[in-house]
């Protein structure tokens, strides 16, 4: 997620040479005014998981759960669009301050950076699935596009 209050500084002082920062992190901890770059690499997700014990879930009557399930897609979609409101909100701010200038990977970096990745899909494979890991890669196919 990245360095919070002390990343400023750390920044300032060159004790820390970047950060990995949404930009409304990046914004509201006001890395920007000492960084001379603000990468746009679109590399990662930030997603919240709930989790319920499964004995108590399956013992929950059907319109209950699916009354919880509702609830958490609305809440989920909600708090996105909060979230990316926000982080727009934040780059334009960004932008205008003139103290970082704001890059983005052309879609050919992105592509050498995905094929540089690739053999770290190998070495989780053992810790999380092959199940998983081909998921992840079906979906950040479909998010590239």
């Amino acid at each position: 997620m990245g360095l919070f209050p002390a990343a400023k500084g750390e920044l300032a002082t060159g004790v820390v040479d970047g950060t990995e920062n949404p930009p409304s992190n990046e914004y509201t901890q006001k890395m920007h005014e000492v960084q001379k770059y603000t990468m746009l690499s679109e590399h990662g997700y930030v997603g919240y998981a709930v989790i319920a014990n499964k004995k108590f879930w399956d013992g929950l009557p059907p319109d209950i759960r699916a009354g919880v399930e509702k609830a958490m897609a609305e809440a989920t979609a909600f708090s996105n669009d909060i979230a990316q409101k926000e982080n727009d909100e934040a780059l334009e701010a960004i932008k205008a301050s003139g103290k970082s200038q704001v890059l983005a990977l052309t879609p050919e970096e992105k592509a050498a950076w995905r094929k540089a990745l690739e053999p770290v899909y190998g070495e989780m494979t053992s810790r999380v699935g092959k199940d998983i890991i081909a998921e992840f890669q079906k979906e950040a196919a479909s998010a590239t596009h």
